[in-house]
């Protein structure tokens, strides 16, 4: 079986190109998620990588589940229990690997992401579309519920009341739209999508990468805890970065008026 997932490094930038296009890059029945969870694993321990892109290839991003095996899944024989499971063991262990890897992850979205497929967009933190690009939290279309955590990653991106609109309706928007309301943080020719997603990525590559891990760490878990824990993990982690040959380097290139050369 052809791998769904490529994996292309180029200095500290890993791409990541979805690669089932003919099935519109569809999460789930394939080996999509075990190809993410191993990628997510290489990039963690991989000290070297400092940024990471996901894409798809062909016209769409992520057609999100593949409706032919939810056929199958749900007009077939199958204990209710035995699905929950398959969500447990499956999708789901996506966005929580994703939540937790410390690389920062920007989504190029080429095309449609739709259900599921707009969900791994919002478990980036960085998105930027194509003019091509379009959206929809569809679940509902099909009769389902968001499984994959878009109920939790939504609302965070774009704000309760649009996620709900977006969720209840199952209604798609275009590129234009999704910058107007937040989802993504900038619109680009479809030619110029992968050239302007590797000149954000070379942008945060240059900087101090431990602190950059620690800076993604805070923000997300920023998500769910209070104030004061969040100022007391972020003094922990100040404690640790002032220690770092970076940060003396950044210093003292400041002072220097020079460009710093980090080396993690």
């Amino acid at each position: 079986m052809t791998a769904f997932l490529k994996y292309e490094q180029r200095g500290h930038v890993v791409t990541l190109s979805m690669s089932q296009p003919e099935h519109r890059n569809p999460l789930t029945g394939n080996t999509a998620v075990p190809e993410f969870l191993a990628a997510v694993e290489r990039i963690d321990a991989d000290a070297t990588v400092r940024a990471v892109i996901l894409t798809g290839e062909g016209p769409a991003f992520s057609a999100g589940g593949d409706i032919r095996k939810m056929k199958e899944q749900s007009f077939g024989d199958v204990n209710g229990m035995r699905i929950r499971e398959d969500y447990r063991g499956g999708i789901q262990r996506l966005p929580l690997a994703l939540f937790n890897l410390e690389v920062p992850v920007i989504a190029a979205v080429n095309g449609p992401a739709i259900g599921a497929g707009l969900d791994l967009a919002c478990m980036c933190d960085i998105r930027i579309a194509s003019e091509k690009a379009r959206f929809a939290e569809s679940f509902v279309k099909m009769g389902i519920v968001p499984g994959d955590g878009g109920a939790w990653l939504l609302p965070r991106v774009i704000g309760l009341s649009r996620a709900a609109e977006l969720s209840f309706t199952g209604r798609m928007i275009d590129a234009t739209t999704a910058l107007a309301w937040n989802l993504v943080s900038q619109v680009v020719p479809q030619d110029e999508l992968l050239a302007a997603a590797n000149r954000l990525a070379d942008e945060i590559a240059a900087n101090p990468p431990q602190a950059t891990r620690m800076t993604k760490r805070l923000i997300r878990e920023g998500m769910h805890m209070s104030l004061a824990s969040i100022l007391d993990l972020s003094a922990a982690y100040q404690a640790l970065v002032h220690q770092t040959a970076d940060h003396r380097e950044a210093v003292s290139a400041f002072l220097d008026k020079r460009t710093p050369q980090f080396g993690g």
